[in-house]
């Protein structure tokens, strides 16, 4: 029999000013009994999910109940044969669940639990408002009779909509009892904590969540209807958490059910009917050949399954082998980790699901591939399967975005993709130069630092400024612009944090952190080997 893994999902609302203090000795404990996951850290709480060996994951949690704030901590569990998680990191946040309110205290604002099998009873009641906190897609696929969906795409919108509806005329306007609820009860404890510090005095959520209530209540009972979106590979969960029938589109990331799996618009990997005749001829073909890499890729994994302790050094060679092999005729993109440009381009090719070969170079010893490729030698370089070399970080973000744009940067719903250019090309020339002399005084001797200050301060009010109606530079959604400029802004943020906590910016604040804290971020910004000329690379989508 093979050894069973457990998976521990968990979080927890707590005042912990000490966080940081808390990455060290985790992360240690977590490698030495080999549990791999993601926990993030944050001055008000923990959230994670960790998975390895019962043991050795209980070891984990038994570490954290030992602070008395912890005592209590709940976990939901799932047993599988293999572990999902390939490494262990313990991140520190600014918000363990991103609302883009850092200051907001959820341990001591929250709202009332309402257990599962009181739910009900609470809906029922004709002066509760019933708000669902998850985002748009996921409410299209289930809900609750009577919910409201605010039709966010993030949760950082949740704030923005708050207002609205508060407003005469909105549905949260003159109502003080107000029921919420999500996935797994994280998201609305923390829109509870919110909603009380804009006035509403009953405010209730969910114990447990939609799943918690699945899991519970009888369906002949329940006021739940479809099934629920999940962020793992059942896509969905109906009641008794039975496995849903959805299927994710890896064009446009809309849950599919049956009859769209069913239609003539579906076509695996390429398109759906959501998302159908918004392609590019040219992004259609990408997308198929990504569908036929993925496909190839699995089907070399599978050839390994069953294979015996004798033939695992064999098999690990003929996987490397199988690696090398998948990563030939696709772009390679020379790149450095923490190089604004860099991370650009690798921005723009995770989100456009562009499969290529990364080289991660060492800046100071550059390899002579790279300058063969391109003589300028600065990162990042594309080179395509055809030859042809793109060598500018907007270069690169155009080229992927017009194989694929699934959530239509270059189409902004505010201004044009010529408005977005000239406002980068003037953070290139104006506040770039003025960047560099901030975090880096000692290469400009001659340069006026406070000159330099009141360049780059001027330039961030504005975008302030900009960011003050919608969230976003160019509309109320993440366009080329933002995603270009955020790099840097990063950048300038990391030079003396505590200064940029104090600066009078709370758009620009609010508008950085939905980039740090999102999962596309996450994964540019994860941590490869430098590339040697004798390697392949490593795959990176």
């Amino acid at each position: 029999m093979s050894q069973q893994y457990l998976t521990a999902a968990l979080y927890q609302f707590i005042d912990l000013p000490e966080f940081a203090q808390w990455q060290q000795p985790l992360q240690a404990l977590c490698d030495q009994h080999q549990v791999k996951g993601l926990l993030l850290l944050a001055h008000e709480g923990i959230n994670g999910t960790i998975a390895g060996l019962p043991a050795d994951v209980q070891a984990v949690l038994d570490w954290l109940k030992r602070d008395p704030r912890l005592a209590h901590l709940v976990h939901k569990e799932a047993y599988a044969d293999s572990n999902p998680f390939y490494r262990m990191r313990v991140r520190l946040k600014q918000e363990i669940v991103t609302l883009g309110v850092p200051e907001l205290n959820t341990a001591r604002n929250a709202g009332q639990y309402v257990k599962p099998e009181d739910w009900n009873a609470l809906i029922s009641q004709p002066d509760v408002v019933l708000v669902d906190t998850r985002n748009d897609y996921e409410v299209g696929i289930g809900s609750f009779e009577g919910a409201i969906n605010p039709h966010t795409k993030s949760f950082t919108e949740f704030p923005q909509w708050v207002a609205e509806q508060s407003q005469p005329g909105g549905a949260l306007h003159g109502k003080q009892k107000v029921a919420m609820f999500c996935t797994g009860g994280i998201r609305c404890e923390k829109s509870t904590a919110y909603m009380k510090t804009q006035g509403f005095e009953e405010v209730y959520h969910l114990e447990g969540g939609i799943l918690k209530y699945l899991e519970t209540v009888a369906e002949d009972e329940s006021m739940w209807w479809g099934d629920c979106f999940v962020f793992d590979e059942r896509v969905s969960v109906g009641h008794g958490l039975v496995r849903g029938p959805h299927q994710l589109c890896r064009s446009c990331r809309m849950p599919l059910g049956a009859a769209e799996l069913a239609h003539a618009h579906y076509v695996r990997g390429v398109s759906c009917p959501y998302c159908h005749g918004s392609r590019t001829p040219e992004q259609l073909k990408s997308l198929a050949e990504r569908q036929r890499q993925m496909d190839l890729a699995q089907e070399r994994g599978d050839t390994h399954l069953g294979h015996t302790q004798a033939s695992s050094q064999q098999s690990r060679q003929q996987k490397i082998a199988a690696q090398q092999q998948a990563l030939q005729g696709l772009p390679v993109l020379y790149s450095f980790r923490r190089c604004p440009y860099a991370m650009r381009a690798r921005l723009a090719l995770a989100y456009a699901g562009i499969a290529c070969q990364l080289r991660e170079v060492v800046l100071k010893d550059k390899p002579q591939a790279l300058l063969d490729a391109s003589p300028k030698a600065t990162v990042p370089v594309l080179v395509l399967a055809d030859g042809t070399v793109l060598e500018e970080s907007l270069e690169i973000m155009l080229w992927a975005l017009r194989q694929n744009d699934p959530d239509q940067w270059l189409s902004p719903t505010a201004g044009s993709l010529g408005e977005m250019q000239a406002l980068i090309a003037r953070h290139d020339s104006e506040f770039k130069p003025a960047l560099d002399r901030c975090k880096y005084p000692s290469r400009y001797p001659q340069a006026d630092a406070a000159a330099a200050a009141a360049t780059a301060q001027a330039f961030l009010g504005a975008l302030n400024q900009q960011l003050a109606a919608t969230g976003y530079l160019f509309g109320r959604d993440p366009s080329l612009a933002d995603m270009a400029i955020r790099p840097f802004v990063r950048q300038f943020a990391g030079i003396d944090e505590a200064a940029w906590q104090n600066h009078p910016w709370p758009h620009l604040q609010a508008w950085l952190l939905r980039l740090t804290d999102s999962a596309l971020f996450e994964q540019v910004m994860e941590k490869y080997p430098a590339w040697h000329p004798d390697e392949a690379g490593v795959l990176f989508r």
